[in-house]
């Protein structure tokens, strides 16, 4: 059954100001009775006996028709998060929803269309007191010790996208437009405080820690992307992930709200969504909402998404609570949404430019397993796995941070590394001819599945994982990807 918790503004129902508002009122109305029409025969018959049979079955031996509903059921289920298809969204799933009872993170990263973004491993570093740390435009004291961490990121930035790190952590970055303008000055990007939080914290509580604190003392500033004609600075939500909970962090300039979550399924988005449930917030924020004039306190209780979104902003994430059969959510299943059309970004600026999903098992014995595309298109890209041990093997294959391409005769460095070049080739292949790239898109399906299935015998032994097993997993992924290109 699903169950629905839409926060609303309070309507005076004795208003009676006129034909306009009684039009408007009667109008919106029929327009909540037809979506609930809609959600009762599309939805709930498949959270019935016959549609959790089918949701229950594992994928790879289900029937043609059994997958399609399955993928088709959850579509849908996503869908009845978002208000429509957001530029940019990351979701947090906890047990018991996911099949394996483990806690899966998901994002797909919106981007100029031309962006590359590069997959990063740097392992845990020990710095001497005084060190510096160079993010994107600003400068900062470096920790004295810093976590291994996996990122995906635009490829002439330092910060990332999306990144976990080998303690478990999960972050994903979302940029937002507020009230309050955001600041032109080369200070910390939200992206920069991704990469911040996942070096400096080993659970998601810790990392939200270490946000709040950078960014009130250097705030956040400065252009989101590298092409200066396209300069746009904005704020930044966070979606902050362990194996037992996850924070979402809001923030507005130097100050911010977060909450805590535990269970059910949560999706963030490019717009702001805490409203009155706050459990951490800046000690000054109530504050400086009164001095702007947006919030009075005794008016109405504080509102974070009312006081702070912009005048005549849209949401495009619906926050609701949804109750769903057990074991329904699983790695392909994320997967598959990451791929659905609704949810990609295909624009004439901005595109999916990178996906990742991430499975953190409840047993902090075992190594968290995390797949990612580093290439654009995730209904056409390869999602492979990377599990954090020592001495994990070097992929420079996926990395062009230390390769910098000569700049173009446009004078944009493309930062291309191989794999993208050699995807953006059998993209091409696909769209000349269509019954060639069926193919090829077949075999990269096929490449993923053994990943999937190397993902199951893991999940599948109790006994520990044997580290040289997988130092080299990521790396054959990705030179296994190239070849098939070929």
């Amino acid at each position: 059954m699903l169950y629905v918790n839409n926060h609303m503004s309070k309507t005076d129902a004795a208003d009676t100001r006129g034909p306009v508002l009684f039009f408007f009122l009667y109008t919106l109305l029929n327009f909540f009775y037809l979506c609930s029409c809609l959600l009762i025969r599309r939805v709930l018959p498949f959270f019935s006996r016959s549609g959790r049979a089918v949701l229950n079955r594992d994928p790879f031996p289900c029937s043609q028709k059994a997958q399609s509903e399955f993928l088709r059921t959850f579509q849908q289920y996503i869908l009845h998060l978002m208000a429509g298809p957001p530029p940019s969204f990351c979701f947090v799933a906890f047990p018991p929803v996911t099949k394996y009872n483990h806690t899966l993170f998901g994002k797909n990263s919106a981007r100029p269309k031309d962006e590359v973004q590069e997959i990063v491993y740097v392992p845990t570093g020990n710095h001497v007191p005084g060190n510096k740390v160079q993010c994107t435009y600003l400068e900062i004291d470096q920790a004295p010790r810093t976590h291994a961490v996996f990122l995906s990121k635009p490829s002439w930035m330092w910060g990332a996208e999306i990144g976990a790190n080998e303690h478990g952590v999960c972050i994903g970055n979302e940029a937002v437009a507020t009230r309050e303008a955001a600041s032109n000055g080369k200070l910390l990007l939200g992206m920069d405080l991704v990469r911040l939080g996942l070096e400096r914290g080993a659970t998601a509580e810790e990392a939200l820690d270490v946000i709040v604190s950078l960014l009130e003392e250097h705030g956040q500033g400065g252009n989101y992307f590298e092409d200066d004609s396209r300069s746009q600075a904005l704020h930044s939500s966070f979606l902050i992930v362990d194996r037992a909970e996850a924070w979402i962090l809001e923030t507005v300039g130097k100050f911010w709200a977060a909450k805590k979550v535990t269970d059910g399924v949560r999706c963030l988005c490019n717009h702001l969504s805490l409203k009155t449930e706050i459990d951490k917030e800046h000690p000054e924020l109530r504050s400086f909402a009164q001095s702007q004039g947006w919030w009075n306190e005794e008016d109405k209780e504080f509102n974070f998404s009312e006081v702070f979104s912009e005048e005549g902003s849209v949401p495009q994430c619906l926050e609701k609570e949804v109750e769903i059969p057990k074991d329904l959510l699983t790695v392909e299943a994320m997967i598959n949404i990451l791929r659905c059309k609704s949810t990609e970004v295909h624009s004439e600026d901005f595109a999916t430019t990178a996906s990742a999903v991430s499975v953190l098992l409840q047993n902090e014995s075992c190594q968290c397993i995390h797949f990612v595309t580093g290439t654009p298109d995730p209904s056409r890209s390869v999602f492979k796995p990377f599990i954090f041990v020592e001495d994990v093997t070097p992929v420079p294959k996926v990395n062009s941070s230390s390769q910098r391409a000569k700049p173009c005769e446009d004078g944009k460095s493309k930062w291309k590394h191989k794999l993208y070049k050699s995807h953006q080739c059998a993209l091409s292949v696909m769209e000349r001819d269509p019954e060639k790239g069926e193919k090829l898109l077949n075999v990269m399906h096929d490449l993923e599945k053994q990943g999937f299935e190397a993902f199951e015998e893991i999940l599948n032994n109790s006994s520990t994982l044997d580290a040289a097993e997988v130092v080299d997993l990521f790396y054959d992924c990705v030179d296994t990807e190239i070849k098939f290109y070929k």
